[in-house]
């Protein structure tokens, strides 16, 4: 049986003395602080994900890029256009702000030709990229882009587009000459088509692909166009305008594959409107 000692706790078998007590104190404390520096760290907090650019920015960005080297008759290598087509073909009207509900698509005058609008977002030396907005049944001239790339792409609505490439053949087109007697040129048709927002981009060069172009409006629409380098009166490349006849070649016959193209003086008035800058330089 337990002994007791006098004043004391019972001491025997199950009994715990007051050393025992603080030796299982430390213990516990070791083994806590074991617990403690065993324990892993805390795994660390991923650093959020940047920031995806937005179409605009992507657009500037890549156009940029593409026209760094620009000059008159510069031409973007292969793997550079498909690029730049690329964020074009992804744009939507959303992107760039802008609606068919605008005033700027609406006929403001039944009695005058419907005003085209080009809504102007960016230029320098190198490049220039904007929209034209045009309402139903509004029309941009036939005109050339001299020494220049232009991308176009479709936004909303359907135009018919017609662009020419100068002729550099007579006998492809059965002429004596690729100049007449009044000074018109012979010019070769390259699209001769409706499009709509459903196109892929279009990209014409400064010898080809229909660097001479006309739009006529089949529905309220907007196209977005990036040329480089842009128009530049200073250095002698203004826009010229154009008029259309018919072409005969030597045999008599009309090739309705080419016409004669005569600069005329520019009577085309378009309201441009600079549009607040949505993309970081």
């Amino acid at each position: 049986m337990p002994v007791a000692q006098p004043g004391g706790d019972p001491v025997g078998v199950g009994a715990e003395t007051a050393p025992s007590r603080r030796n299982r104190r430390r213990q516990k404390k070791s083994s806590n602080t074991n617990a403690a520096v065993a324990a892993p760290a805390p795994a660390p907090v991923p650093a959020p994900a940047p920031a995806m650019p937005s179409p605009m920015q992507r657009l500037f960005d890549t156009s940029r890029e593409v026209f760094s080297a620009s000059a008159p008759g510069f031409v973007p290598p292969p793997d550079a256009v498909a690029r730049l087509a690329a964020i074009l073909n992804d744009l939507k009207s959303q992107d760039v702000g802008i609606d068919a509900s605008m005033t700027c698509f609406k006929r403001s005058d039944s009695r005058a030709s419907p005003a085209v609008t080009y809504l102007h977002f960016y230029d320098c030396s190198k490049f220039s990229f904007g929209i034209f907005c045009l309402p139903k049944s509004s029309v941009i001239p036939l005109h050339n882009h001299p020494g220049m790339t232009v991308f176009s792409k479709m936004l909303f609505g359907s135009m018919r587009l017609k662009s020419y490439d100068w002729a550099r053949s007579n006998s492809e087109a059965g002429t004596n000459a690729l100049t007449n007697s009044d000074g018109a040129r012979l010019a070769k048709i390259n699209t001769n088509a409706v499009v709509d927002a459903s196109a892929e981009t279009i990209v014409l060069y400064p010898e080809n692909g229909g660097n001479l172009h006309c739009f006529t409006a089949l529905s309220p629409c907007a196209v977005l166009d990036v040329m480089g380098p842009p128009y530049s009166s200073a250095n002698g490349r203004d826009c010229a305008y154009y008029s259309e006849a018919p072409f005969s070649n030597t045999a008599g016959g009309v090739d309705a594959r080419f016409s004669w193209l005569k600069e005329v003086p520019n009577n085309f008035e378009m309201k441009g409107i600079t549009m607040p800058r949505r993309f970081i330089v």
